[in-house]
């Protein structure tokens, strides 16, 4: 194997795939890669590059520093402030995504409110609503909260 974290990026990821109820083509196809090279991705046989895990991460909804560490890209302890709340939230299996997307938001207001900015600096880094506190569709009718 090109890295020891490939097999942990792998399982992770198809972890990740399944919590967000994806099948593997289905994730291929929003991230823009084959269905064979996620597969073997998955199974631990190839390093995707950053580029890769940015696309990845960006059609799982999830950060793609939490993909980067999960690579051996990043150091967790280098760079990451807020990226293991916000990695909790989002492998949580008994949240539903607009359960994770609501905590996301009242995670990074309180941050913002304490002066400490959003967890996801980088743009190179997540999907909507991930690190980011926005109004997402749908939170008003269900009667959670809002953004502030």
């Amino acid at each position: 194997m090109a890295s020891l974290n490939v097999g942990n990026l792998g399982e992770f990821l198809r972890e990740q795939r399944r919590t967000a109820r994806l099948s593997l083509r289905q994730l291929a196809d929003a991230a823009g890669v084959s269905n064979p090279y996620l597969s073997q991705i998955e199974r631990g046989l190839r390093k995707p590059s950053a580029e890769i895990l940015q696309q990845l991460a960006k059609a799982l909804r999830i950060s793609a520093e939490t993909l980067y560490v999960q690579a051996g890209i990043l150091d967790e302890r280098h760079g990451l402030d807020g990226v293991e709340v916000q990695t909790a939230i989002l492998t949580d299996p008994a949240l539903n995504e607009r359960q994770k997307q609501v905590l996301l938001q009242i995670y990074e207001s309180f941050r913002k409110e304490n002066g400490l900015g959003t967890a996801d600096r980088d743009t190179a880094a997540s999907g909507p609503g991930v690190g980011r506190v926005t109004d997402t569709p749908g939170t008003e009718a269900d009667g959670g909260p809002h953004a502030t």
